[in-house]
This record gives structure tokens, C-alpha cells and sequence, in this order.
């Protein structure tokens, strides 16, 4: 019978280290080691080999995952690079154990991120082919038009990254804020889209992430009810991983 085989950015991602995405850089930089031997992309862990990142062992053990909802603050920034960024928002929440964000908020927004140590759902989640929701309150610089609501909607060419944002629902809440509802993550998306418009974001705030409410404070976290685990499981059965 042979041993059993995982690819090891799955490994550290089953192990809560990290995700796929994050795990495939650190062995691109040589940072992973199996065996002590730093090993090429793609390369599979057996049953009994010694995984290390950065000379620490990482061991994938059966363990109860951590999902988290934290409203971000204006100035966090969501990195897991602790050494770099002095207001990241990993030593902001000071978690007892090692979690990392699912996604990105910008330093400049504020709202809803989801926290884990699950790499797995990270990889379903963060596929923008998937179509998950995300919805955004935004105030504008000036009175917002019913033009402005169109195009929105309509989609909005973005040259500097050679595309146009998907047809996406928005909604005018009074003279300067409106609500957007989109199943895309473009780098600074909603900025880019208002200042096409030649209209500039005063305040962006992240509201919802598919099923997950916002439900707390500026500042503070809640762990995930097992309502929500459970619906966002069933919304997520059919994503697409990446391998």
C-alpha cells in the first residue's frame, strides 16, 4: 500500500499555516523545505516526511478551525507581514493562534474581513469566477446622478488594468452615498470606478461577504455562528479550487 500523497502548498494550507497562493510563494522563494531538502513546485508530501518553513516544523494535524468577522478600522492594512507593516492587521487583532486574512480591504476602507486558518476555503472564496457577493456603502465627493448610478452598474473600462468591471448592482442611498454590490475584486475597484466618473470616494465601508454580515464594532471581531458557517459551506460546495 503506499503512502499517502498531498501537494505541499495543500499541506500548509490543510495545516492552517497559510493559503495555497501564499504557500506557493514561500516555496518559490526556497523558504520550504521537506526532509531538508527544499523541494520544487508541485512536489508532494508523503506520510512521515518533515515539512518546514522557515526551519520551523509544520505539522497538519486534525484540528478545529477558526473563522472570524472583524469590522477593520481606517489604517489597518490587511498583510500578514508583521515585520514590514507596523499597523497590520494581524498584531491589531493579537489572535491567540495563527490566522491570516481571507482577502484584501484597503488601508484607506474600512468594514467587514474575514479571518481563518483554513487555507481551503480561502482558495474557494477569493475566486473571482465563483461570483461571490461583496457589498460596499460608499460617500462620494459630490451629489450623485442617476447617470452615475447607470454606468456604475453598467461596467466601467479600467485601461490601467486592461479591464471593465463585470454589470454589478448599485443602489442610491441620498445625495452623496450610494450602496454596490459586486462579485469581483479588482486592486482598488470601487476608487477606480468613481474617479472614471471623475467623482472621488470620501469613505468606503465593506458591509457584507456573501451570507457573513458585518454584526460588530469598529475595531472588534466575532467568531462566525454555525448558521453561517453552515450556509457559506453550502454556497461554496460547488466552487472551483485552485490546484
Amino acid at each position: 500500500m503506499e503512502p499517502t500523497s498531498t501537494r505541499l502548498n495543500k499541506y500548509l494550507s490543510e495545516a492552517g499555516y497559510c493559503s495555497r497562493r501564499a504557500a506557493d510563494k514561500l516555496i518559490d522563494e526556497g523558504r520550504v523545505t521537506i526532509n531538508g531538502t527544499v523541494p520544487e513546485m508541485g512536489t508532494k508530501v508523503l506520510t512521515g516526511d518533515e515539512v518546514k518553513v522557515d526551519g520551523k516544523t509544520i505539522r497538519n494535524e486534525a484540528k478545529k478551525r477558526t473563522y472570524i468577522a472583524f469590522n477593520k478600522p481606517v489604517g489597518i492594512v490587511c498583510t500578514t507581514d508583521t515585520s514590514v507593516e507596523k499597523n497590520n492587521i494581524i498584531d491589531y487583532i493579537n489572535y491567540p493562534s495563527r490566522i491570516f486574512p481571507i482577502g484584501r480591504l484597503d488601508k484607506d476602507s474600512e468594514g467587514l474581513i474575514l479571518l481563518t486558518d483554513d487555507g481551503d476555503i480561502v482558495n474557494k472564496i477569493l475566486r473571482a469566477s465563483n461570483n461571490h457577493e461583496k457589498e460596499y456603502i460608499v460617500s462620494v465627493d459630490k451629489p450623485i446622478s442617476q447617470t452615475f448610478i447607470q454606468r456604475m452598474a453598467g461596467g466601467i473600462p479600467l485601461e490601467e488594468l486592461g479591464k471593465t468591471t463585470k454589470a454589478c448592482r448599485v443602489e442610491k442611498l441620498s445625495t452623496f452615498e450610494f450602496k454596490i454590490i459586486l462579485t469581483q475584486g479588482l486592486n482598488r475597484q470601487i476608487r477606480r470606478m468613481c474617479e472614471y466618473l471623475n467623482y472621488e470616494v470620501q469613505s468606503l465601508k465593506r458591509t457584507r461577504i456573501m451570507n457573513i454580515h458585518l454584526n460588530c464594532e469598529r475595531g472588534s471581531y466575532r467568531d462566525l455562528s454555525e448558521e453561517e458557517l453552515s450556509t457559506l459551506n453550502d454556497t461554496l460546495k460547488d466552487s472551483k479550487k485552485i490546484i
